[in-house]
């Protein structure tokens, strides 16, 4: 049997978590953010966003060994520049997550991970939130 890492687990363990920290960091330093505010854009505390800033949340030696290192900092730069210009945080999410997997950093953290055989099939995000009914 051959070994199949979806790629969303890799999404969720190793990109959104770093690119959280990373675009935190941006809007913090580069575009003077307050930690409340970004905790607010987030929808995480400020304590979180404390821990991305100090390096304790987020960040990831596996992206930053690989050869896509620096054009994913670059969009993380990018996209901090769309969300202070008021582009929602779930689709600049989202944009970051369709960059990986088109620049092949997806295919490059599965390799670095040391999995072998395929990396399973991605089906398109469809975007949307999740509204859950008043009465759950």
């Amino acid at each position: 049997m051959v070994a199949m890492k979806l790629p969303c687990e890799l999404i969720v363990t190793h990109i959104l978590p770093t690119a959280r920290g990373a675009l935190a960091k941006e809007l913090v330093n580069r575009h003077n953010m307050t930690q409340v505010q970004v905790a607010g854009l987030f929808g995480v505390t400020s304590a979180a966003v404390s821990q991305y800033l100090k390096g304790f949340r987020g960040g990831n030696a596996i992206i930053d060994r690989s050869e896509y290192r620096n054009d994913f900092y670059k969009m993380i730069s990018k996209t901090a520049d769309r969300v202070v210009a008021g582009e929602d945080v779930t689709e600049a999410l989202c944009g970051i997550c369709h960059f990986v997997k088109d620049c092949g950093l997806l295919r490059a953290l599965y390799i670095l991970e040391g999995y072998n055989g395929e990396l399973g099939i991605c089906m398109e995000c469809p975007n949307l939130a999740i509204v859950y009914p008043r009465d759950c």
